[in-house]
């Protein structure tokens, strides 16, 4: 079912910090050195956030492979890029790198307490660390999302990568060898045929419509084949896919989902989602290329 372009007009606050994000990487463009912040930990940046749109809450649930019903009265943790992006892009923009080629590296949720569907939430973003090695920064930003009942009702670590260029090319090309791939003994939990169209649907819903995920020439100048989802969007139907197979539609059982996006998934795309223990893929095949990596853990 195609998402309701309609949903584009509650994707102000994400839509303009995206706008702003350019405006200073832009303004930042002028030769300056790489650097971080003096300070790091950052400053809280804080907002107090409306309640979520019942039916887009619902659609969005639809969209990445879970079941509505299940959710009754509550918002789906996966979804916090929604609110929380704004507060990020105000969180870095100290910092003198080029921001606008950062990609989303991982994510680590917290999912400690229910998010209520008719309640304001508290959320807090605070830049962390940055990891610098010449080649590429990692920054680290913390976001907790809270309602009056559960200060910490969820938590993500959120980790983006800018490349920064340098380095020795073989190298590089020796690490991307080395990426990781599903093991040829997993379990197969659910198997998506996402469509070339899925990243412009999920910006709909969120509001990330960062060109790469559904402008085909945007894309390839950005070195990619063809547009790629986003690694939100693949967390949250790895989430969905735990939920269904693992815990009957239960989606209060996961605790902690912590997850690298370790390659580009190219659209269209047939993947799967596997299991070997606590680790969690998603992937072509067993034995075939890994486009997300990590753990989960169950309350207990």
């Amino acid at each position: 079912m195609a998402v309701p372009t309609r949903y584009i007009l509650h994707q102000g606050p994400v839509i303009g910090a995206i706008a702003r994000a350019a405006w200073v990487a832009a303004k930042s463009a002028s030769g300056q050195a790489n650097r971080p912040p003096t300070e790091i930990p950052g400053p809280e940046i804080s907002a107090t956030i409306s309640p979520r749109p019942k039916d887009l809450v619902r659609d969005y649930v639809r969209h990445v492979g879970g079941d509505p019903n299940a959710y009754r009265g509550q918002v789906p943790a996966h979804l916090f890029p929604q609110w929380i992006f704004p507060l990020q892009s105000r969180g870095l923009e100290g910092i003198q790198y080029p921001i606008q080629r950062v990609l989303n590296g991982g994510c680590r949720l917290e999912m400690n307490a229910p998010l209520p569907l008719d309640e304001p939430f508290e959320a807090t973003v605070r830049l962390e660390e940055i990891d610098d090695n010449g080649r590429r920064a990692v920054v680290h930003q913390r976001a907790v999302t809270g309602t009056s009942h559960d200060p910490e009702a969820v938590v993500s670590h959120v980790y983006g990568i800018i490349p920064l260029g340098g380095g020795d090319k073989d190298k590089s090309a020796e690490r991307k060898d080395d990426r990781p791939r599903v093991p040829n003994e997993v379990r197969e939990l659910a198997r998506w045929d996402i469509g070339s169209k899925a990243g412009f649907e999920f910006a709909k819903l969120t509001g990330d419509f960062n060109p790469i995920h559904w402008v085909r020439p945007a894309a390839r100048a950005a070195g990619f084949k063809n547009v790629i989802l986003h690694g939100f969007a693949t967390m949250a139907r790895a989430v969905e896919g735990l939920n269904q197979a693992l815990f009957a539609g239960d989606v209060s059982k996961l605790a902690v989902i912590d997850v690298k996006f370790t390659r580009p998934l190219v659209l269209p795309a047939q993947v799967g989602l596997y299991i070997e223990g606590d680790r969690v893929f998603v992937g072509d095949a067993p034995g075939g290329p890994a486009y997300l990596v990590g753990t989960y853990s169950v309350r207990s």
